[in-house]
């Protein structure tokens, strides 16, 4: 296999800025390695900061709209944008915030058919729709999120996310970055 973690060029940990090694050092502290994509996405250090400070915030719980909720968000844009690298890495933390690998990859591959409650199925089913048909979206969709109990705010979250995800698939993709080997065996 080819050990490129992407098209476009890798700095090196050593020449980033203190920050950037601070934010890889907690990471291996965390999860035991760097992801690729803080890797690849140090290639514009600033821009790394950026894309990981707006990760962090949209990846906090709040009262209806769960971590591993967020995390189905991202593996449902992401299947339905074919993103290998969001796909394996966002799989490895379902996994992990479910504690169920079977579910974790039952929503991964096809959240229709997971056997998801209404309100979680209504929730990804938007986000693909985000992601596929966003000139489809109307107040309707808005109001059906509503009606399972979440707030305008976690309304606003799943856009987000859904939307965050389409970035993040777009450049994953485009820049021809791969999953760390690590996530294949995480949380199995």
């Amino acid at each position: 296999m080819d050990d490129a973690i992407s098209w476009f060029p890798v700095p090196d940990e050593s020449e980033l800025p203190d920050d950037l090694r601070g934010l890889f050092a907690k990471a291996r502290e965390r999860i035991g390695f760097v992801p690729n994509v803080f890797r690849a996405y140090s290639f514009r250090p600033e821009r790394l900061r950026a894309w990981f400070a707006h990760y962090k915030q949209l990846h906090e719980a709040t009262e209806h709209l769960s971590a591993a909720e967020r995390e189905m968000i991202a593996v449902a844009v992401s299947m339905a944008n074919g993103c290998l690298y969001c796909l394996v890495a966002h799989g490895a933390a379902l996994r992990q915030e479910l504690g169920d690998p079977v579910l974790a990859d039952r929503i991964t591959l096809d959240h229709r058919r997971a056997g998801l409650d209404d309100r979680l199925t209504a929730i990804l089913d938007y986000a693909v729709k985000v992601t596929r048909a966003p000139l489809e979206c109307d107040p309707d969709d808005l109001e059906a999120l509503r009606k399972h109990g979440l707030t305008d705010e976690e309304v606003w979250d799943v856009l987000e996310i859904a939307a965050m995800y389409n970035f993040t698939n777009r450049m994953s993709l485009a820049a021809g970055m791969l999953p760390n080997e690590e996530y294949h065996a995480l949380a199995r």
